[in-house]
């Protein structure tokens, strides 16, 4: 068996492949060809936290994998990640365990991604101006990733500590050779913005209508049993995309309370959700059909992803002789 830390997995991870990896797994997914049952998950009630499994096999990547991610928001502004993993790969012919690896830098890459997928596929081509709402592993995950699929010419952190906000602009400007600025408040790195990525723990919404310039696309991939990263008015109004319906409205640990709050108080009816990703790849369903129209992927995560990251990378470490082999027979 194949054993990846998470720097090895760091250094093999490309997000070019990524995405177009992604795209083939989201378009399995939606086909019926991909098996991605909804998340289980042990609450850990003291902590805020819980331990969730993750099965998924994408036939196109050849992955079979499960992951293991526990999420306690309680590590936001600490030496530890809100979200930690780990993933086991099996030969999808056999089911025999071929290799071990970290899985919260892959959980990080891969978030990012699939957010980065959907810009590729709902913003307007010219989209420059970027909003980063929080401050943690996924805010720059995702500055990066934006980057990579529309030319962003600016970008504005904003957070609940603004000298981490501060921090993060810096190394990002560094970085990307990018104007970053960290701002005061969402509503200020929301104005004018083309692509907002939300990547908080929020309990009240961090994005809400007012403060959005018509054709933004907005990414969410925030997650809070006891709260809401997007408000009601921005749900009803935006063109609304998922990785999966069925994981999106499913009850928790699955689903988003974004959406399934709307659904419960009669703001949307679960139709409202316009399309799967898989579904805008092949054609299916539209995408964008106006200049202003207000788009919205809402992520909740799913473990097609996490194979199909797994699979790009453990066929890297297998080409570059990366990792140390074990057996546990």
């Amino acid at each position: 068996m194949l054993v990846l830390g998470r720097a090895q997995v760091t250094a093999l991870l490309d997000m070019d492949a990524l995405i177009d990896a992604l795209a083939s797994a989201m378009a399995d997914l939606s086909a019926g060809r991909a098996s991605s049952p909804d998340r289980v998950a042990a609450a850990v009630p003291d902590r805020d936290g819980f331990v969730a499994a993750m099965p998924g096999f994408v036939p196109s990547a050849g992955a079979l994998a499960s992951k293991l991610v526990s999420v306690f928001p309680g590590n936001a502004g600490t030496s530890l990640p809100t979200h930690q993993a780990l993933i086991v790969v099996f030969d999808p012919d056999t089911g025999e365990p071929t290799a071990l690896l970290d899985g919260t830098e892959l959980t990080a890459a891969r978030t990012a991604a699939a957010s980065a997928l959907s810009a590729r596929l709902l913003a307007r081509e010219d989209a420059a101006v970027l909003a980063v709402l929080g401050t943690g592993v996924q805010a720059r995950s995702h500055a990066r990733a934006m980057c990579r699929v529309r030319p962003v010419r600016e970008i504005r952190v904003a957070g609940r500590d603004r000298a981490r906000a501060a921090a993060l602009a810096a190394d990002l400007s560094a970085e990307l050779g990018l104007p970053v600025e960290a701002v005061a408040t969402y509503a200020e790195a929301l104005a004018g913005a083309d692509i907002a990525a939300a990547t908080t723990h929020a309990v009240d919404p961090v994005v809400r209508r007012a403060w959005l310039t018509p054709g933004v696309h907005v990414t969410s991939v925030g997650f809070n049993p006891a709260g809401r990263e997007i408000d009601d008015a921005t749900i009803a109004d935006a063109v609304v995309c998922v990785e999966s319906r069925q994981a999106a409205l499913a009850p928790f640990p699955a689903g988003s309370n974004d959406l399934l709050e709307p659904v419960r108080d009669g703001v949307i009816t679960p139709d409202h959700v316009h399309a799967e990703l898989g579904e805008l790849l092949a054609g299916s369903r539209p995408g964008r059909t106006s200049r202003d129209q207000i788009t919205l992927y809402k992520s909740v995560g799913v473990a097609v992803q996490d194979a199909a990251a797994a699979a790009l990378v453990v066929a890297a470490a297998r080409k570059q002789s990366v990792g140390e082999e074990i057996r546990l027979a």
